[in-house]
C-alpha cells in the first residue's frame, strides 16, 4: 500500500506530485496528474515537468519492465485543494538504476519538488538518488503507510465504489458472495501486508499497532519459483503466465483425498486441500 507514501504539504505544493515504494521485487509509483490547471500556470508551466507529465499519461508501458496500470486509475480526486488522477505505475526494484537515471535526464532536480519515498529501497537507493540524480527522498515508515493508505483507499474508494471488501460464505463457490467492506470503525484489526515477504500487524488504531509475526514466503518466492520452473524474466510475464494457467491441474481437493465431501467438517469436495 503505497498511495500514502504521497504526502504533498500545504506549503510546498509545487508539481509535480509523487511517492514511491520501493520493495525488495518492484517499485509502485503513484504520480498525481492535475487537470484543474488554469492558464496562468498552464503558461508558467516549465518545459520539462510538461515532458514529465506528458510521457507518464500518455504511455502505458515504459520500456520492457515499466507498466502503468490503467485499470487501477482514481480519477478526479481532491487532494490538498487540487482536482486531478492518480496513475498507478510499476517496475522491477533491479530497473532502479535505469529509472535514477530517467530523472537525470529529465533534470527532474530543477523542479523544486519533494520525491516522498517508503520500502526497504528508500533507503538502499538514498544515495544513488543523491548522487545520480541530485534528489532527495523524503522517506516515511512503510508500515504507517501502510495503515493510512488501507484508510485512505477505504475513504476515497475507487472512483465511486467501494475499494475494501470481503467473500461471504467464501467455502461454497455456488453461493460465495463479493460484499463491500465499511472501514469506518474497524480497530482492533489484524492487517496482513505481502510483498517480497510478509508481515501481519495487529492495528489498535491509525497511530498504534504492532509487528506480531511474519513469513519470509511472499511475492519474492512467488516471482522466483515462476522463474525457475517456467524461464520467465519479469513480474508482468509471471502473471500473463498465471492468468492463463488452471490451478486444478496441480491443486490436491477434498475430493482427491476423501473421494467427496468431508462432511464432519463442512468441507466441500471442491475444497483446496493442498497446492
Amino acid at each position: 500500500m503505497f498511495v500514502a507514501s504521497f504526502q504533498p504539504q500545504e506549503h510546498s505544493l509545487s508539481f509535480p506530485w509523487f511517492g514511491m515504494d520501493i520493495g525488495g521485487t518492484l517499485v509502485k509509483l503513484v504520480y498525481f496528474e492535475p487537470v484543474d490547471i488554469t492558464a496562468e500556470e498552464e503558461q508558467e508551466e516549465v518545459e520539462n515537468l510538461k515532458s514529465i507529465r506528458r510521457y507518464l499519461t500518455s504511455n502505458v508501458a515504459y520500456g520492457k519492465t515499466g507498466v502503468r496500470d490503467v485499470h487501477l486509475e482514481l480519477r478526479n480526486l481532491t487532494m490538498c485543494g487540487r482536482t486531478g488522477n492518480l496513475h498507478f505505475i510499476r517496475f522491477p526494484t533491479q530497473a532502479m538504476p535505469r529509472f535514477i537515471q530517467m530523472g537525470r535526464d529529465k533534470n527532474f532536480s530543477s523542479l523544486h519538488t519533494t520525491l516522498c519515498a517508503t520500502g526497504g529501497g528508500a533507503y538502499k537507493f538514498e544515495n544513488d538518488f543523491r548522487t545520480m540524480a541530485d534528489l532527495e527522498l523524503l522517506k516515511l515508515d512503510e508500515l504507517d503507510c501502510l495503515i493510512h493508505g488501507l484508510l485512505f483507499i477505504d475513504r476515497v474508494g475507487f472512483n465511486g465504489h467501494p475499494e475494501c471488501y470481503y467473500f461471504q460464505n467464501p467455502s461454497d463457490p455456488h453461493s460465495c458472495v463479493k460484499k463491500p467492506c465499511n472501514l469506518d470503525n474497524p480497530f482492533p484489526m489484524l492487517l496482513v501486508n505481502i510483498g517480497s515477504g510478509v508481515s501481519i500487524l495487529a492495528v489498535y488504531s491509525e497511530n498504534d499497532y504492532k509487528r506480531v509475526t511474519g513469513t519470509s514466503l511472499g511475492g519474492g518466492t512467488f516471482l522466483g519459483l515462476c522463474c525457475l520452473l517456467t524461464g520467465c524474466e519479469t513480474f508482468e510475464e509471471a502473471l500473463e503466465m498465471a492468468s492463463k494457467g488452471d490451478s486444478t491441474n496441480v491443486d490436491k481437493l477434498v475430493k482427491d483425498i476423501y473421494g467427496g465431501d468431508y462432511e464432519r467438517f463442512g468441507l466441500q469436495g471442491s475444497a483446496v486441500a493442498s497446492r
